[in-house]
């Protein structure tokens, strides 16, 4: 399965944001984004609750059982996501999300095996270490 054409840009600045820790100031941005375009990603939601929650627990050490390669794609999509400027400007009404949503349908078929085991552990885990997925690390806390 091929990458979207336009996806393939933001590999290596995964890899740089994963390597300097920068990861918190990305899912910052996401958050913030993700709260406004409410009604424009309804059908993703969900999707960039799992991959965040995939990145809050892999930034605190509690879960490693992901490929570099899947967790780079993520970040990626991450990015992509974010970026205002990639195939389709966010900005061009009713037009602005499709390359988005295109992206992150693509890396969760892409990486569905890596994702259900991510769901499985996120599953088997207390109420509590749930509920800290869903908070955000402050962008100057460094990695565990």
């Amino acid at each position: 399965m091929k990458a979207p054409w336009s996806f393939m840009r933001y590999l290596p600045i995964a890899r740089t944001i994963l390597a300097k820790g920068r990861l918190p100031f990305l899912l910052l941005d996401v958050a913030r984004k993700r709260q406004s375009s409410k009604g424009l990603l309804a059908g993703f939601r969900d999707d960039l609750k799992l991959l965040m929650e995939l990145c809050v627990a892999w930034w605190k050490g509690e879960y490693r059982a992901i490929s570099t390669s899947a967790l780079v794609a993520v970040v990626a999509a991450l990015l992509y996501f974010v970026s205002p400027l990639d195939a389709i400007p966010d900005w061009l009404p009713g037009m602005g999300f499709l390359d988005d949503a295109a992206v992150l349908g693509w890396l969760m078929r892409k990486w569905s095996t890596e994702l259900e085991a991510f769901r499985r552990w996120r599953a088997a885990q207390s109420p509590q270490t749930i509920a800290e997925l869903d908070r955000l690390p402050p962008p100057d806390e460094p990695a565990p």
